[in-house]
């Protein structure tokens, strides 16, 4: 197995041997996406895991700093300025986060051919930890916090060789789902 890892940081060296074991188990996407979670949760950094540089983010928005990266999985920090959102996305492969820092507000969607439809919301503090994998991965996120937030994110993919995580972005009109 080919690995790269992009810097040595404290505490990654026993995520990527504890993910590497998960890969290795040869689950499908979701239930890989659920195992590494729960690795997270009990094994979640705190923002040390970055340098002061890296913590100051990028102004306005959000940047990632890829911390590792092999065949079957990476490991990126993300740095979100209060405010900073991403667009809608969808992803390349089944995805883990943990919020270290800051609130991750989450808006989920259904894609409905001319439309999305927004399914779910959620405000990920920190310690929150949660898996998912494509379909059914749509969703944007914004830090809906007053400071800069820092969250942990795995992805089942080399995003080194990729260049992202996303797959495609959405430019669909959003409509909010009512119970009938």
């Amino acid at each position: 197995m080919e690995m790269t890892t992009i810097t040595a940081r404290p505490g990654l060296s026993g995520l990527v041997t504890g993910i590497g074991r998960i890969t290795a188990l040869g689950l499908g996407p979701r239930p890989t996406a659920r195992e590494v979670a729960a690795l997270l949760r009990d094994n979640l950094p705190g923002v040390g895991i970055l340098t002061p540089e890296e913590r100051a983010g990028a102004p306005g928005g959000y940047v990632s700093h890829l911390l590792h990266a092999q065949a079957d999985f990476s490991i990126s920090a993300v740095v979100w300025q209060p405010a900073a959102e991403t667009v809608v996305h969808d992803h390349v492969s089944w995805c883990a986060f943990g919020v270290i820092s800051g609130i991750e507000h989450e808006t989920i969607y259904r894609d409905m051919g001319d439309h999305l439809v927004e399914i779910g919301r959620a405000a990920n503090r920190p310690g929150d930890v949660s898996g998912f994998a494509p379909p059914g991965d749509i969703h944007r996120v914004r830090n809906t916090s007053g400071e800069v937030g820092v969250s942990l994110h795995v992805y089942g993919a080399d995003i080194s060789k990729l260049g992202s995580s996303i797959r495609r972005t959405y430019d669909l009109p959003i409509r909010i789902s009512r119970p009938s």
